[in-house]
């Protein structure tokens, strides 16, 4: 039954694959229309090699302010509607500050949906609460509305709502809705856009996206999360605190400043958020601490074009349009926040009959790496450490002691090749090495490795077939015949279809 449902799956993905790429051969060329398409009337490969991942030309645009870098006004084909006379910036502060609105509205959607292969699970986890079924159709089956734009010279916004993330149509959420300033330093006289900030929830100024990743799986790295492993002490009086749901890819609330060099190779931001996340579709409505946390990040990259001239400008020229420079890039994150545990009474639970809150500092610090060849190759990779206080809690002696941090290391590595410039293959290795997990029988081992081969056909520029196998790491079950610890790897194929709009 296994090897037969994986012959399902694999048959919708050949059919499903062929008729995409027949229609791919046969039919004539069309270009993407998402909200900037319209506004400039060009493809969505100007910005994207393989949306929703930027090319270097997109990363420009969308750091102007979702303006084309030079000469916007002669590109902009759908017009703005101006609010206001330009003679009102001289009357000003004894007139409204005049500005713009797009001339129709920039919206976008996109859709995405999967056929999911899983292998077959052993017996004692069919019957548990962590069953999955080992086929599904359309998953996550999600429809996104997306808006962005420019509100005048300066002012631009984005806001991408997951209107529904399942097969029920339910579990939607917003992912980024900010506004954001450019140039906020020429009031210092710094160079052009040495100094912008935004301001809303937004995604970190992450090394590689998790929001906008080309992948149909997260990064394991992003999604780790700290807790303790839990007391053997008789009667359960004395217990370890350490409770963080922090996620480092998920969305953040808060005020972000930001900057890069006149040529773009070198950028920073430091941004203040609230801390406490969410994943799409949870309440996210309320903070569970009064702590505000930090993150800051920088990157330098060296441009390696041969040619001076391509080398200096915003993007390379080539026979096709745009493509990417050739370069690498090194950069560095951290964050630092203060979870709160026995906070508001409910948020974690009281721990016995003690009063107040226990804070526990934590961090995240990693670097990264990017290589870019041309249109043609990318190799990446990210390594961050995790450290989280712990503490040692007695609730019959009263006390509250420091404990061993809980500590781990994660990452990924990975290549994209262009084989042509509709068909991309990659390869992605993601690990995560945390003893407090292995001792919580999370894993077989203390690092959990995972790989993923995979493909994606850009049937047209807004429209892509993917597939990706995920061979993973062991996962503990008992047998309820012996008692024994056996393993089990839940490896999973995924193939769909992706479409924005």
């Amino acid at each position: 039954m296994q090897r037969q449902g994986m012959r399902v799956v694999l048959a919708i993905s050949f059919i499903l694959l062929s008729i995409l790429v027949y229609t791919f051969v046969t039919a004539p060329r069309a270009n993407a229309i998402p909200a900037f398409s319209r506004k400039y009337q060009t493809s969505c490969t100007t910005c994207h090699s393989n949306y929703p991942e930027l090319n270097d030309f997109g990363e420009a645009f969308k750091k102007n302010g979702f303006k084309f870098p030079k000469d916007d006004d002669t590109f902009v084909k759908d017009l703005p509607v101006m609010l206001g006379a330009k003679a009102q910036k001289e009357a000003f502060p004894e007139a409204v500050y005049p500005g713009e609105i797009p001339g129709n509205l920039p919206i976008a959607f996109r859709y995405s949906g999967n056929f999911t292969w899983n292998a077959k699970q052993p017996q004692p986890l069919l019957e548990a609460t962590s069953f999955v079924p080992q086929t599904d159709l359309f998953v996550p089956n999600t429809f996104t509305i997306i808006s962005a734009g420019s509100f005048g010279q300066n002012l631009s916004f984005w806001i991408d709502d997951d209107i529904s993330a399942g097969a029920t149509g339910a579990g939607g959420g917003l992912g980024d809705g900010y506004l954001r300033y450019n140039d906020l330093g020429h009031i210092f006289h710094l160079p052009k856009n040495a100094l912008n900030v935004r301001f809303g929830q937004f995604e970190l100024d992450l090394p590689f996206s998790q929001a906008r990743t080309i992948y149909p799986s997260a990064y394991d790295a992003y999604s780790e999360t700290a807790v303790a492993q839990p007391s053997t002490t008789s009667g359960q009086t004395v217990f370890l605190t350490t409770n963080n749901p922090f996620f480092l890819g998920n969305p953040q609330r808060g005020i972000e400043f930001g900057g890069y060099s006149g040529n773009e190779n070198f950028t920073w931001s430091v941004a203040f958020v609230d801390g406490t996340n969410s994943a799409y579709g949870e309440d996210s409505s309320l903070t569970a601490r009064n702590t505000k946390d930090v993150y800051i990040r920088v990157s330098q990259k060296f441009n390696l074009e041969r040619d001076p001239e391509s080398r200096n400008g915003v993007q390379a020229a080539g026979p096709t349009g745009p493509h990417d420079h050739t370069s690498i890039r090194f950069g560095a994150f951290y964050y630092r926040g203060t979870n709160q545990l026995n906070f508001g009474g409910t948020q974690y639970g009281l721990l016995g009959t003690l009063n107040g809150t226990i804070n526990e500092p934590f961090y995240r610090a990693g670097g990264d790496i990017r290589f870019k060849y041309r249109n043609r190759l990318e190799l990446f990779g990210l390594g961050l450490v995790g450290h989280d206080n712990n503490h040692l809690v007695d609730t019959v002696a009263q006390t509250i002691t420091n404990a061993p941090a809980v500590t781990y290391t994660g990452g990924f590595a990975g290549s994209n090749f262009w084989v042509f410039p509709w068909l991309i293959t990659y390869m992605r290795y993601d690990f995560v090495n945390s003893p407090v997990d292995y001792a919580n029988e999370v894993s077989e081992y203390r690092t959990r490795n995972r790989f993923s081969p995979g493909f994606q056909v850009l049937v047209r520029a807004n429209i892509k077939v993917i597939g990706e196998y995920q061979y993973h790491w062991g996962q503990p079950y008992t047998d309820p015949a012996t008692g024994n610890t056996l393993y089990f790897r839940p490896n999973s194929f995924v193939s769909g279809i992706d479409y924005v709009f």
